[in-house]
C-alpha cells in the first residue's frame, strides 16, 4: 500500500515538474523576443519602449520566480497547491481584478483628453493589469490573509 501511495506521489510530482517545465519554457520565449525586438529597433529607443521593454523583464521574472518555486517545491516534496496558496492567488486575483476595472475607466478618461493610438492604449491596459496583479500578489504574499 505504502508503494502504492509512494507511485502516486511520484506521478504527480511528475506533472508538477511539467507545469514548471511550462512556465519556464514561456518566460524564456518571451525574454528572447524581447530581447530580439529591443535589438532590432532600427531608431533610437524612446522613453515608452524602455518602460515597456522593463515591465515585460518584471514580468518574465515573476514567471521564472514562478518556475524556481515550483521546481524547489516538488524537489523538497510539498503539495504543489495547498489552501492557503490557493486563497491567496484568489484574493490577489480579486484585488486586481477590482483595481483593473477603476485602470480601465482611467484609461478610457485619458484616452478622451490625449491623442493616443488605439492599439497603445490596450497594449498598455493589458500590461497594467499583469502589473496590478504582480503587486497585489506582492502585497497579500507580504501581509498574509487575515481571518474573513
Amino acid at each position: 500500500m505504502l508503494f502504492k501511495s509512494n507511485f502516486v506521489l511520484e506521478i504527480i510530482n511528475n506533472k508538477i515538474m511539467k507545469r514548471a517545465l511550462i512556465a519556464l519554457a514561456v518566460s524564456l520565449i518571451v525574454l528572447v523576443t524581447t530581447a530580439l525586438w529591443f535589438f532590432k529597433v532600427e531608431k533610437s529607443i524612446t522613453g515608452p519602449e524602455v518602460l515597456t521593454f522593463g515591465i515585460i523583464i518584471v514580468l518574465v521574472g515573476f514567471g521564472l520566480y514562478f518556475a524556481y518555486m515550483r521546481f524547489t517545491g516538488a524537489q523538497r516534496g510539498e503539495p504543489p497547491e495547498d489552501e492557503l496558496s490557493k486563497r491567496m492567488l484568489q484574493k490577489s486575483a480579486a484585488w486586481s481584478y477590482y483595481i483593473s476595472l477603476y485602470m480601465w475607466v482611467f484609461m478610457i478618461w485619458l484616452k478622451d483628453r490625449v491623442t493616443l493610438d488605439t492599439e497603445q492604449v490596450l497594449g498598455a491596459g493589458i500590461l497594467s493589469m499583469a502589473v496590478i496583479f504582480f503587486l497585489c500578489w506582492i502585497v497579500i504574499r507580504i501581509r498574509g490573509i487575515r481571518n474573513e
